[in-house]
């Protein structure tokens, strides 16, 4: 189900990739489409129309497919990323969210907010191969590095759901804070952050014993903004594990996290209504996306500072950036 990619394709791969390179992608929940940024000029260069109220987005590893939830069309609509023709779709529950890819490409794995399920997706034959009962009403996503444990955060059960990649059998369940979000592994899988956005915290999940198990909370204080205005969601952590990036939601703020100390070091002000993050391959940069301004904001990481606001269609969700 996961093979290796041929070495006959590995010229197509380096053709679609650099076709597509330089590219960041944002979904419009209320526009109904996917907005395309240049990295290199930060301008926008392209829009299309993505379904009725995308959401979730992200690419396949070799860049040749983008893949957006189009949540009130119950599917995957899958695109190509050069040319912005819509390809096929992929079946899902009611109401996909979020999704995570296998690290090979293959599967695809669906949170369905309204029918309490993990979807699993065969990309390549386009069919259901499993469904695994969750929480109530799941949401986000993740997958190791090793590409071994899927985790499911369902919003209401209050809990981040540990679903092994081949049984597809949930192993685990931890309880976390109110309405988790969002769920980003360290990179050598030691470690599991769960964002809640009503409990205010990001819960960290210690990996290295034989069950995960709650270590810690960690909570965020901003001068004159009021603590229910903090709402964590979307996370990103660089590829060397010393940064770990939060979005606030409503306080407007992108929080950076020291997972060493787990302490919060930086507060860095961007749009209204953060909520999903990216980095370029590079890392240089995070891409936010701010849904009640309409713009994306990009944050220079290494000096940890807003350096550009872009605008584009209503209430920008999810974001990806095409790989190198």
């Amino acid at each position: 189900m996961r093979p290796s990619l041929p070495a006959v394709l590995t010229l197509a791969l380096l053709a679609a990739t650099s076709a597509t390179a330089n590219k960041v992608f944002v979904s419009n929940e209320r526009s109904n489409t996917v907005t395309v940024i240049d990295s290199d000029t930060w301008e926008v260069i392209g829009e299309f129309d993505a379904g009725n109220r995308p959401r979730g987005i992200t690419m396949a590893p070799d860049g040749s497919r983008l893949y957006v939830c189009a949540s009130d069309d119950d599917l995957v609509r899958v695109f190509d990323p050069g040319t912005y023709e819509e390809l096929y779709s992929l079946p899902s529950g009611p109401d996909p969210e979020l999704f995570v890819l296998h690290p090979s490409g293959n599967p695809l794995y669906i949170a369905n907010e309204d029918d309490n399920l993990v979807t699993v997706v065969d990309t390549e034959t386009h069919k259901v191969i499993a469904e695994v009962p969750v929480g109530v009403e799941p949401e986000g996503m993740a997958i190791s590095p090793d590409g071994l444990t899927i985790i499911n955060t369902s919003e209401t059960t209050n809990m981040a759901h540990f679903i092994n990649d081949q049984t597809f059998k949930i192993e685990h369940n931890v309880l976390v804070d109110q309405r988790p979000r969002y769920a980003v592994f360290s990179p050598d899988s030691s470690r599991l952050y769960v964002s809640a956005e009503i409990g205010g915290t990001v819960s960290v999940i210690d990996l290295t014993g034989p069950e995960p198990k709650l270590i810690g909370k960690i909570s965020f204080e901003i001068p004159g903004v009021l603590p229910e205005w903090i709402q964590p969601v979307g996370m990103q952590m660089t590829s060397d594990g010393r940064n770990l990036f939060v979005a606030l939601g409503p306080a407007n703020r992108v929080a950076r996290i020291d997972p060493e100390s787990n302490e919060v070091t930086d507060y860095m002000i961007v749009g209204q209504r953060v909520w999903q993050l990216d980095l370029t391959p590079d890392e240089r940069f995070l891409i936010t996306t701010n849904g009640n301004s309409n713009d994306v904001t990009v944050i220079d990481v290494d000096k940890l500072k807003p350096i550009r606001s872009i605008q584009v269609g209503q209430q920008p969700w999810g974001v990806v950036v095409a790989p190198d």
